[in-house]
């Protein structure tokens, strides 16, 4: 009987997560033995009867006996060998004749194979043969755009004959855009990783990295965002929902996570009984969204989503967010707050021209300032490439001897500096130094050097005052940097 109640609990908490999911479970089988990639999975309509199919680029078990296999629901419908292993399947259209049926082309090895109603019917082979002359053009355009690195990644938007942007993530960690009249990159995102997956979803450029996480930059190479995923990322692809107008990122993880974002927002986390290694999203037999997953150790998963089924931002669950049923403690409006709100919107434009003069003004006096104490060199760091210098100071003591010391650094990478002299500027009547002018030792680069002096007070009034400290080179007027040491009051001679 207890054996009977815990089986009863598993399957009711089993049922209660399948109704809470946004999908159906249509098929698992892991045991299917498809070893593909993302970029070998392709949906089409092959026969045109509105039914579509799974096209499969399989490396087979090892990356031995490649094969292109065609599923119709979960079952192979058809299965031919490869000469070699598959890169990349796309389905296009070749003619305008009705029912218009689109033709299957695979990369594998160093040829492209053009399959149409499942039987080869070109292959064009790397380097082929002079191209046709109505394509000419074409080819001529394209081979005169070039990349510093090797593409892995590819992303296109827009039409070749009007404008388009072509994407391209290289193996030197580095992604560049290209448009249609430029011979070279127009601009270059640096990425601080290798890129693992590349995905054009709007306008925002999803990018992820072998450092576990997702960056989002615009065409122009601005990065918006970026979120850390758990674990690695295996691969990626786009999920697009055409009844709502959703387009969102799927990731799938080495820890058997599929994540769904859009922008930097949770939408969905699908749990996988194994890491998955290839991802497809869309119509697949007469289900207009459909997923289909391949799973490392070869295993088929199909699921379908819901046609209730809304994506809400926040943690991948539908509801409000819990900070959104806290209450906030909103104070009532007081007659001050009613009166400054009125003249807010009767002077507003006259407020905010007095705000952006004040700004401006604030500005040119900033930049003014700076100017002046580079030209005076007021500065504790130097702004010359030739003497690249760093000072500071630190006074210790209570008085009347205070005792000083200079902490010079040459900052330069491998350029020694010789020929600097120290000079001190202060009031006589209240300091005296022994030494107010001595030369500095060789500057070794990246060492900091402390020049030590001792400083006497003279007053018994208890007043303080400034001592400058220049640094020269030998035949210059000008100082390289200075720095302005506010004296402490003698406590010695106070107490005293």
């Amino acid at each position: 009987m207890a054996a009977a109640s815990s089986s009863d609990s598993d399957s009711g908490r089993a049922e209660s997560n399948e109704a809470n999911s946004k999908w159906l479970d249509a098929h698992y089988d892991p045991m299917a033995n498809i070893h593909t990639f993302s970029s070998c999975l392709s949906l089409a309509d092959l026969h045109g009867d509105g039914e579509y199919k799974l096209v499969v680029g399989d490396l087979g078990p090892g990356g031995q006996q490649p094969r292109l296999k065609v599923l119709k629901g979960p079952t192979v419908l058809t299965e031919s060998p490869l000469p070699a292993l598959p890169a990349s399947a796309a389905t296009f259209l070749m003619d305008q004749h009705e029912p218009r049926t689109p033709a299957l082309a695979l990369a594998s090895g160093p040829c492209v194979y053009v399959y149409k109603n499942l039987r080869p019917y070109f292959k064009f082979s790397l380097p082929q043969l002079p191209p046709n002359p109505l394509e000419q053009d074409v080819w001529n355009q394209a081979k005169e755009m070039s990349l510093p690195s090797v593409p892995v990644f590819l992303e296109v938007s827009g039409q070749f004959d009007v404008e388009f942007r072509l994407t391209a993530a290289c193996r030197n960690g580095s992604i560049y855009i290209l448009r249609r009249d430029s011979k070279h990159p127009k601009y270059c995102i640096e990425l601080s990783a290798q890129p693992v997956g590349l995905v054009r979803v709007h306008k925002v450029l999803v990018v992820g990295s072998t450092q576990e996480s997702l960056h989002g930059f615009t065409h122009k190479g601005k990065k918006l965002w970026t979120v850390q995923m758990p674990a690695a990322i295996l691969t990626m692809n786009l999920l697009e929902q055409r009844s709502r107008g959703l387009q969102a990122v799927m990731a799938a993880l080495a820890n058997g996570e599929v994540r769904i974002y859009r922008d930097k927002a949770l939408l969905n986390v699908i749990h996988a009984p194994d890491a998955v290694t290839s991802l497809c999203f869309g119509r697949y037999g007469r289900e207009d969204n459909t997923l289909i997953m391949t799973t490392r150790g070869g295993g088929l998963i199909i699921k379908i989503l819901k046609r209730t089924a809304v994506f809400v931002e926040g943690t991948g669950e539908v509801g409000p967010p819990l900070a959104q049923t806290t209450k906030l403690s909103v104070p009532r409006k007081t007659r001050l707050y009613v009166d400054q709100t009125l003249r807010e919107r009767e002077a507003g434009t006259a407020m905010h021209r007095t705000f952006q003069t004040d700004l401006y003004l604030l500005r040119l006096r900033a930049a003014r300032a700076y100017v002046q104490a580079l030209e005076s060199s007021l500065s504790p760091m130097s702004t010359t490439a030739r003497e690249p210098l760093k000072l500071h100071a630190v006074v210790q003591g209570l008085g009347p001897t205070f005792k000083l010391t200079l902490h010079l650094q040459n900052t330069s990478t491998a350029r020694p500096v010789l020929g600097l002299h120290v000079c001190f500027l202060y009031n006589k009547a209240l300091y005296a130094l022994p030494q107010a002018f001595f030369k500095v030792p060789l500057l070794v680069p990246g060492l900091s050097y402390p020049l030590e002096t001792f400083v006497e007070s003279l007053s018994s009034k208890g007043i303080s005052d400034m001592i400058k400290v220049l640094v020269l080179r030998e035949g210059q007027s000008a100082p390289l940097l200075s720095a302005h040491i506010n004296m402490p009051v003698s406590e010695g001679l106070a107490a005293a």
